[in-house]
């Protein structure tokens, strides 16, 4: 399975617009990224593939300096219970 970037996602599929996973973002302000959706079909749901989305947004957002604001439910709890990810979790 290979995590694509597009514009303001992270996909798994043939292209940004044929996915079969995604999670998506907007860049709110330079300093942070508001997570708002993530899908995975469910052909290949169980295999972790929606963490794996979740952990290439929280790459992204430590290796520019800039914090998630996650508004998809989804990531949210994610962050809110996982402490790694607690540096790049707005507060």
């Amino acid at each position: 399975m290979e995590i694509k970037q597009g514009t303001n996602k992270f996909y798994v599929g043939q292209t940004e617009d044929d996915f079969d996973a995604e999670i998506t973002y907007k860049d709110l302000d330079g300093k942070t990224l508001v997570v708002d959706h993530t899908f995975v079909d469910s052909s290949l749901r169980g295999q972790g593939i929606a963490r794996k989305l979740v952990d290439t947004v929280i790459d992204k957002a430590r290796s520019e300096n800039k914090v998630i604001d996650p508004v998809c439910p989804y990531v949210k709890d994610v962050m809110t219970k996982d402490q790694s990810t607690h540096d790049v979790l707005k507060n």
